[in-house]
């Protein structure tokens, strides 16, 4: 029971989430202090970008780049395949989802892995870590473009993003540009950040709870909790467990079929399969507007705690057995 409870247990950073949730509901920023917390918003987000840029190393991008036929199965797990899951949940928008609550699955679904979780789990799991660097950087940088492009592909308008094009531009303004500029001035900076990769750490989730704070104050003003009922918020959660349920034992099938190996299928499973709030939050943040983003932002918040809980028991499988795979997923 204690080893059960220490893997469901919550980490600190999802209750930091869940406080941060509970703040922005009783204790909304208003007016003036809610456009300076929005510039101050902007700014982390882009200083958070640049220092992701200058923690890639170059090396593991040439190590793992020959690797075409793993990173086109993961990228089309990311985009491709979980976009048609999304559409599966289309019967529940209107019935048992909100119409925001449902662009939130698509928006989710259309979502960038992430970097530097599908990393330490792949490693955990002994799979190919030079791919998985490689693999999940690409998926951020091509979540840029495709991210837009496939919401506005699966649900319009409907989110209220008007203008795909010009949402690329903003993200690749805000999001894209520091980046790269972190990246180029790596050869400089590289030693210092790696010394204050704790300190780093930190300022991630910082920035992440900035804009959760940002965006649920702004949703509370509009109405978020007096117009979601209780059984759609209900229903996001098991949408989002259904989801991976269903994402994870896919990706391990379609791997095994493709004759890739058993570093590799760790690989496509842990990077195919997630998806990443600390992209996700600030892009959500220039796709949307107004009181909808709130609700838009709930289905990664809760998709990301999940994820955790399950890859983490997953890797602990494949790190104690690095020969046999586990039942489930083979």
């Amino acid at each position: 029971m204690t080893r059960w409870w220490s893997r469901l247990r919550p980490d600190n950073f999802t209750l930091a989430l869940l406080g941060t949730v509970l703040l922005a509901s009783f204790l909304p920023m208003h007016g003036p202090a809610a456009m300076v917390l929005d510039d101050v918003t902007d700014v982390a987000i882009a200083a958070l970008f640049f220092l992701h840029g200058a923690r890639l190393p170059r090396e593991s991008i040439m190590a793992g780049l020959l690797h075409w036929r793993l990173h086109l199965t993961i990228l089309a797990c990311t985009f491709v395949l979980f976009p048609l899951f999304g559409l599966a949940f289309k019967p529940l928008d209107g019935w048992l989802l909100t119409p925001e609550l449902y662009i939130g699955v698509l928006f989710l679904c259309a979502l960038p892995s992430t970097v530097q979780s599908s990393i330490a789990f792949t490693s955990l799991a002994r799979g190919n870590v030079p791919a998985a660097v490689v693999s999940a950087s690409l998926s951020s940088i091509l979540g840029v473009f495709l991210t837009p492009l496939l919401l506005a592909l699966l649900a319009g308008t409907a989110g209220g993003m008007h203008n795909p094009g010009q949402a690329i531009l903003s993200i690749m303004l805000q999001l894209l540009l520091p980046f790269v500029a972190g990246h180029l001035l790596r050869p400089w900076i590289a030693r210092w950040v790696e010394r204050q990769r704790a300190l780093l750490r930190y300022t991630d989730q910082g920035t992440i709870l900035l804009v959760v704070y940002s965006a649920f104050g702004e949703a509370v003003n509009e109405g978020l909790w007096s117009k979601t009922p209780l059984l759609s918020l209900l229903t996001v959660a098991v949408v989002a467990a259904v989801l991976l349920g269903i994402a994870m034992p896919t990706i391990a099938f379609l791997s095994r079929r493709l004759g890739f190996n058993r570093e590799d299928r760790i690989t496509i499973l842990f990077c195919g399969s997630k998806k990443s709030l600390a992209t996700g939050v600030p892009m959500a943040k220039i796709l949307f507007a107004g009181g909808s983003l709130g609700a838009i932002v709930l289905p990664i918040m809760i998709y990301h705690q999940i994820q955790l809980i399950v890859c983490a028991v997953i890797a602990q499988r494949y790190a104690r057995d690095p020969v046999v795979n586990p039942a489930p997923l083979d």
